[in-house]
């Protein structure tokens, strides 16, 4: 089963991540905002219903995808159009939309200040 972990790091984590990888240590399948604000301005309540739209579903068309979110396709066009451009979900050659994964975690800490 294949997991994407969407998570929060800083720049330095990414990195270190990225030089783990370079030296053949297996890392995973992980997607990093930059804030807990990015990350939540991204994964709106609609867009995330496309992220599980989208799971384990094999490319879609948009059409299909906004019959099956109970959208309209303009509004998921847009959305779509968003999550392709930041690299979230991919597009194929011919158009559709995919994300190859079984399964998500979104990864989100707060914890009080010391």
């Amino acid at each position: 089963m294949a997991t994407l972990i969407i998570n929060v790091s800083d720049l330095e984590s990414v990195k270190a991540r990225l030089d783990a990888a370079f030296r053949g240590e297996p890392q995973g399948c992980a997607y990093s905002f930059n804030s807990e604000e990015s990350l939540l301005s991204m994964l709106t309540p609609n867009r995330w219903a496309i992220v599980k739209a989208l799971l384990g579903s094999g490319p879609l068309g948009v059409r299909e995808l906004a019959r099956r979110v109970g959208r309209d396709v303009k509004g998921v066009h847009t959305d779509t159009q968003r999550m392709v451009l930041c690299g979230l979900i991919d597009k194929t050659d011919d158009g559709k939309l995919l994300l190859p994964y079984d399964e998500v975690r979104v990864d989100l800490h707060c914890q009080a200040a010391a």
